[in-house]
């Protein structure tokens, strides 16, 4: 009955967008849409004054750190890495929906796969006003955003932790890799670091239950822990490869998504990091890091013990290497005929 009710509805609704009056609205609506706006530069009023003294404008600092990473990719540890240097206070993944600076919201939980992390929110206590401005759905809509998208809501919510902040502010996202062109536009002298992981482990740290979820029936078995729907669905729009009609297994929309990400950090980001590096030789990186910060590194050796190097490869207990590679090989296709360029297998590269 209710499938009969559906298919009904559905039908009347697509008569109703073909009546030549509705369809007409719509391209007019459309074209309303699609009209570019002239290319205007800012240029300085002849009236405005010459002498006036305003105070430094927040976004335009230049001592910001931004941490652009993926889920389950180390993020927390590299946060962790700032929290335990001093003169920094690093804030952990600012839109996630726990609201750390809402202590009814926050709950106690810490994963304990987070080592040496007793909680994420105590550089939020006192920050209650961010809950003016925050906004949930900072988490699942527009996660793509342009260097011209609107949000003041969003940068103000950041500048707010910025202002707080009794040190150096580090903020680490989890949810601003495809919305870096925004952040460098509004944040222009922040230093933003990208740090990324082997896709074939942070797909294993992925799944929650690699029993059910094993090779064979993940396609069927898959349970989203970590967002993955949340994601390709609101990107699809802008990335066709992620919608689950056109990709339906997970792992290869894991694959875009991740290989997207990682083109994004590469491209807005003042430094990249692999997981593995920063784990395998951790003084080298660390020193590396803050010197391109502008940070002392004689405060490095301190953090290195703070690392503890996960097994290396552990996606080789998942699945052999040519059950990802065939999935890889499929992705890569695909995002060079999307993106115009050259498969990475092509040899002329």
């Amino acid at each position: 009955m209710k499938k009969a009710l559906k298919k009904m509805m559905v039908d009347m609704t697509a008569k109703l967008l073909q009546q030549p009056s509705i369809e007409q609205q719509l391209d007019d609506n459309a074209r309303h849409c699609a009209q570019s706006l002239p290319a205007l530069n800012n240029l300085v009023s002849p009236y405005a004054s010459k002498h006036a003294q305003f105070t430094p404008v927040t976004s335009e600092r230049d001592d910001i750190v931004f941490i652009t990473s993926r889920f389950r990719s180390g993020s927390t540890l590299l946060w962790n890495l700032f929290r335990q240097t001093p003169d920094c206070s690093a804030y952990y993944e600012p839109f996630n929906e726990r609201q750390w600076f809402n202590e009814h919201m926050r709950g106690d939980n810490v994963d304990n796969t987070h080592r040496g992390v007793d909680d994420y929110w105590a550089e939020y206590n006192g920050l209650n006003q961010l809950s003016d401005t925050y906004n949930e759905d900072w988490i699942r809509k527009s996660l793509y955003m342009s260097a011209q998208s609107w949000d003041p809501q969003m940068k103000r919510f950041i500048e707010q932790m910025i202002e707080a902040a009794p040190g150096r502010p580090v903020l680490q996202f989890n949810r601003i890799d495809f919305r870096l062109p925004w952040v460098k536009h509004h944040f222009p002298n922040a230093k933003i670091v990208h740090l990324f992981r082997h896709p074939r482990d942070q797909w294993c740290s992925f799944l929650t239950d690699q029993q059910l979820m094993n090779k064979d029936d993940v396609h069927n078995t898959y349970q989203d822990a970590f967002y993955l729907d949340v994601w390709c669905r609101d990107l699809a729009k802008h990335y066709p490869v992620l919608d689950k009609i056109n990709t339906p297994h997970p792992y290869q929309r894991f694959y875009y998504l991740w290989k997207l990400s990682y083109l994004h950090g590469l491209a807005f980001s003042d430094l990249s990091l692999s997981f593995e590096n920063l784990t395998s030789a951790p003084k080298t990186v660390i020193s590396d890091m803050f010197t391109a910060l502008n940070m002392d590194t004689n405060k490095v050796e301190p953090l290195v013990g703070v690392i503890k190097a996960p097994p290396a490869e552990r996606w080789r207990k998942y699945a052999d290497e040519n059950w990802f590679a065939q999935h890889e090989y499929i992705c890569e296709q695909n995002l060079s005929l999307m993106l115009e360029e050259r498969s990475i297998t092509d040899p002329e590269r």
